[in-house]
């Protein structure tokens, strides 16, 4: 009988890895057109190439987007306020047809983020940066704040309180769960381990083009603003700044951000109690804040 009910289990658990192989072959292949729909352009700076969307008209937001993300994430974070606005959202290094030369640093993105206005003849941006895109956005306006109007962090990663002992050298999930297969096998973990419904893997895939941009945001992006406390005296900010944050954020803690908040001058917390890294079910409210930010800087 024990023999029988083991392998019952093989072919149950046989069945559900080839059934999910298939949907996740078919959803790859779905989203890998949808992403010919976004119009992407590459550029050639002195990192190498970058791909990015850039659509609309008026002030121009530069969106920074997070750890598995890509010109589609960037552009999609903004899809709800997006008409008005001139919406430039690049791929970050190693993701989506942008290249990963020189060491990834927060402070190289920022370096190629100004080469593409300058390409572009775009003089001064707003930033919003989501998750791990924040310790770019928040470099790139210490070291241009010339050419920033506002920072908006949106459920974003936040700079220490002070400085830390000790801090994790590695932040984010290891290289072999890095694929299309794994990552849509592990999607079911998504709501209880990060707070986020289990379709996000959709927006996710093909994770294979975006695995050296993960890598990169575990090993330098995540930790900079920990290991390199000192570079980062956001008490010196010449911008304003609109913080968005859920409370109930598994990934980016609210904790964290009512220990740094202090550290922002000139800055607007906007909080939520509920909604999640992905703020759901606040896109008005969202998008509401944005707006009275944007304009409010522009009286």
């Amino acid at each position: 009988m024990k023999v029988y009910i083991l392998v019952g289990v093989l072919l149950v658990a046989g069945m559900y890895l080839l059934v999910q192989g298939i949907r996740c072959n078919r959803a790859t292949k779905e989203k890998l057109k949808q992403l010919s729909e976004y119009d992407a352009k590459t550029i050639s700076l002195s990192y190498g190439d970058m791909s990015y969307v850039d659509k609309g008209n008026g002030e121009v937001i530069l969106s920074v987007h997070g750890i598995f993300g890509g010109y589609d994430q960037a552009f999609d974070t903004c899809k709800d306020f997006a008409s008005g606005y001139r919406i430039l959202a690049p791929s970050r290094f190693g993701y989506l047809g942008s290249d990963m030369l020189g060491s990834g640093t927060p402070a190289e993105q920022a370096i190629a983020y100004a080469e593409l206005l300058d390409r572009l003849g775009i003089d001064k941006v707003y930033l919003l940066a989501t998750s791990a895109g924040g310790s770019i956005a928040i470099r790139f306006a210490l070291d241009y704040p010339e050419r920033t109007k506002g920072l908006i962090l949106y459920c974003s990663a936040m700079p220490p309180a002070a400085k830390p002992a000790n801090y994790a050298e590695y932040a984010g999930p290891p290289a072999f769960l890095c694929n299309d297969y794994a990552m849509f096998l592990m999607n079911p973990l998504f709501e209880p381990v990060m707070g986020m419904d289990a379709s996000t893997i959709y927006g996710m895939l093909p994770v294979g083009e975006r695995k050296a941009g993960v890598i990169l945001d575990a090993s330098i992006t995540n930790p900079d603003m920990a290991r390199n406390y000192d570079s980062y005296i956001i008490e010196d900010l010449q911008v304003p700044t609109l913080i968005l944050h859920a409370k109930d954020d598994k990934l980016a803690s609210y904790a964290d951000v009512e220990k740094a908040w202090d550290r922002f001058p000139n800055s607007t917390l906007v909080s939520f109690e509920t909604g999640g890294h992905l703020m759901v079910g606040h896109e008005e409210e969202v998008k509401d804040a944005v707006m009275a930010f944007v304009k409010e800087q522009t009286l």
